[in-house]
């Protein structure tokens, strides 16, 4: 595929979603909060600090104010849309992925943001593990809950100060699926599109196809919430490229903002 056949694949894809370019005007426009590439959102940094002080995983931004290097539009087999800020698109497994997340329902209300940062990152190594991981037969990912253990964040580099914070004298926080009532022993994952553009013209992006779960856990003030959303991505084209395919399974981790608080610019 030569670049130009790239692009113009790239662009039919947007085209499919709503947010293709044209020659007069830019894919990011007319975004909830005047959202666009090179922008800039500010978060508080208190809901990070109560958080983190209650044994979130979550840790507190480094930076408070940040750009938008691309947006993303999640469409899934329900009502509404999810609509992504990227930060950091964390494309290589070493890199962060970093964004806030929007959930606008069919009328164009914003009722849910939610702060997103990459916990971990895997590659299925079996089609049995795949399978788990999409919910494929009735089991895995949709389950009732989800366990995450002292030694997996040991493993990922957390310290022994951040784990005593985390886990306190527990060896394991357990997350309960955001979705149904705990009498139902398995829901199908939510199936979905996402396109997302890296450029105001929408000529560089991907577009992947996601099987999402959301979980949550109450921090030690029986407060505040930590989500943990996991996820099965399968990368179908990256920058217009169908070559450009790729899978693997995402743990974000996500803290509720709220929306009078965020400014973007």
């Amino acid at each position: 595929m030569s670049w130009k056949d790239a692009i113009n694949y790239g662009k039919a894809m947007l085209a499919q979603q709503g947010i293709a370019p044209n020659t007069d005007h830019s894919a990011d426009e007319n975004l909830p909060l005047g959202a666009r590439i090179g922008g800039l959102i500010s978060l508080q940094q208190t809901p990070f600090i109560r958080a983190n002080s209650n044994g979130a995983i979550v840790d507190i931004p480094d930076q408070l104010t940040n750009q938008i290097c691309s947006i993303g539009r999640v469409r899934f087999d329900a009502d509404g849309q999810l609509l992504r800020y990227y930060f950091w698109r964390g494309d290589e497994d070493d890199e962060a992925e970093v964004y806030v997340q929007l959930y606008q329902d069919q009328v164009g209300t914003i009722s849910e943001v939610m702060y997103c940062a990459r916990l971990t990152r895997f590659i299925p190594q079996s089609s049995e593990q795949q399978a788990a991981y999409m919910g494929s037969n009735g089991a895995g990912l949709g389950e009732p809950s989800y366990t995450i253990y002292k030694h997996q964040l040991s493993e990922l580099g957390y310290s022994a100060d951040e784990l005593d914070n985390i886990f306190g004298d527990e060896d394991q926080l357990i997350y309960q699926r955001d979705v149904g009532n705990e009498a139902q022993q398995f829901i199908a994952p939510f199936r979905g599109t996402e396109i997302r553009i890296d450029d105001s013209n929408g000529e560089q992006g991907l577009r992947q196809q996601i099987f999402y779960m959301p979980y949550v856990r109450t921090l030690r003030d029986q407060q505040t919430k930590e989500y943990l959303f996991i996820s099965t991505d399968i990368v179908e084209s990256k920058n217009g490229d169908p070559s450009k395919r790729a899978i693997h399974v995402n743990f974000m981790l996500g803290l509720a903002l709220d929306l009078e608080r965020m400014t973007v610019q």
